[in-house]
């Protein structure tokens, strides 16, 4: 039995090791049950909007070629392509796990975020845009019973440079906004090359730390 423990703020900052990719067979100690059986008791159901993004984050960090292992929770961006431009992922999809008299609004919210610095782990003040480029992923299935995420064919991905959601000012955007400024979607293997363009056409050498010229008003 562990004695209560004193959790003031003090000097030291408490960081967990970096786990690493884990082994699917790794047993949970004191049981019979291993990581795989975690896995697919808790993300069997990919319809789930808390689900759905990380498998969007998934596909894209593979067609864009980023090498870290592990996806983490708390960064800044989504995903570092081996250029160096940090992309932000946001997905949305017609039809949601609960159930539906109407198709849900295609919305992409949380476009800026307070800048966490990756060493303190401090906030900054004001919300800002804090990637290079954001890639924006439908699940297009309107009928239940099609519905598929794992079916690549049924997500379109729109690419949008990062200086032209902080021209438009606002920490959500609709989908008809987004295809006026991104055109028409590209596949998952035409992303790359989508998103290298929309970098090019991006300001060049912005920093990633909270300015004023890069706040967002609060929704």
């Amino acid at each position: 039995m562990v004695p209560p423990i004193d959790c003031q703020s003090t000097d030291h900052t408490f960081m967990l090791p970096d786990p690493g990719p884990q082994d699917r067979d790794r047993r949970l100690a004191g049981t019979d049950l291993r990581l795989v059986d975690f896995w697919t008791w808790a993300y069997s159901d990919i319809a789930v909007n808390t689900v759905r993004p990380i498998l969007v984050e998934f596909l894209v960090a593979n067609a864009l070629g980023d090498t870290r292992p592990v996806r983490t929770e708390w960064a800044n961006f989504d995903i570092e392509t081996p250029d160096g431009i940090r992309v932000e992922v946001k997905s949305s999809a017609y039809l949601q796990r609960w159930p539906q008299r109407r198709l849900s609004m295609i919305r992409f919210d949380r476009l800026a975020g307070r800048f966490v610095d990756p060493q303190t782990q401090e906030l900054a003040d004001a919300p800002t845009v804090r990637a290079d480029v954001f890639v924006f992923a439908v699940q297009t299935a309107t009928d239940p019973a099609r519905y598929d995420a794992f079916d690549v064919a049924q997500w379109d991905f729109y690419v949008v440079g990062a200086d032209r959601v902080e021209a438009h000012g606002t920490r959500s955007v609709g989908l008809a906004w987004v295809c006026a400024t991104a055109g028409r979607p590209v596949t998952l293997a035409e992303l790359r090359d989508a998103v290298a363009r929309a970098h090019a056409g991006c300001r060049k050498g912005t920093p990633m730390t909270p300015t004023a010229s890069t706040s967002l008003p609060e929704p």
